[in-house]
């Protein structure tokens, strides 16, 4: 089957049978599977390829000794390949059979936002010293999706020559509270908790912005 061109949301992923191992983060539905060894995670990759051959989806593998991480990327405009659902359950059925302990706790995708002087585009400089890729009108990301996604936020009323930048982290939204709580008690310091349960803007104890996200698991 050819790539699909259809996309769907996070919250029509969730609702299709056989995904409940899966969470949607920033970069698409992501599930993570515990394994013994490299061999025993393996095993998982033959029945990946084959559902993604039959479902029309490209996805990436990340192979570790200690798991497998499979991911549907979204596609460029942002949605998810409507043949997501199917070839996600498949691979959760597959995974049931090799004996692969799904762990949601372990799926997150991290986003790293640079902000920078109104008058300026630092894009360019990023995707140069990176090897990036740009993406959209603001973005830019590697183009083996392995490193974070970039993106480019303007100030106002900011002063020339002093750029400013946090990590954003998708984390599945029934993990979100439990990340943040794990972070006040490391030390960290809420900012912002009015966007919650969607986003919360914390701050660590010198002061770097960090915002824990979960929106991208639920929206319609």
């Amino acid at each position: 089957m050819s790539a699909s061109s259809s996309r769907i949301t996070p919250a029509q992923f969730h609702r299709a049978p056989g995904v409940g191992e899966w969470r949607v983060t920033a970069t698409g539905p992501q599930a993570v599977f515990a394994a013994a060894s490299l061999a025993e995670a393996a095993g998982l990759v033959g029945p990946v390829v084959a559902a993604a051959e039959r479902w029309g989806v490209r996805p990436d593998v990340d192979l570790r000794p200690e798991a497998v991480v499979v991911r549907v990327p979204n596609g460029a405009d942002g949605g998810i390949p409507d043949g997501a659902p199917e070839f996600a359950a498949a691979v959760s059925h597959a995974a049931e059979g090799l004996r692969l302990v799904a762990d949601p706790s372990r799926v997150q995708s991290i986003g790293l936002y640079v902000a920078q002087h109104s008058a300026a585009d630092v894009r360019p400089f990023f995707t140069a010293a990176l090897g990036y890729a740009e993406l959209g009108d603001g973005d830019a990301v590697d183009p083996l999706r392995s490193g974070p996604v970039l993106a480019f936020n303007p100030l106002t009323g900011d002063a020339p020559g002093r750029g400013r930048t946090h990590l954003d982290v998708f984390v599945p939204a029934d993990r979100a509270q439990a990340r943040v709580d794990a972070a006040l008690a490391a030390g960290g310091r809420l900012v912002d908790d009015t966007h919650a349960p969607d986003w919360w803007s914390l701050a660590s104890p010198d002061n770097h912005g960090v915002d824990i996200a979960s929106w991208t698991d639920t929206y319609e």
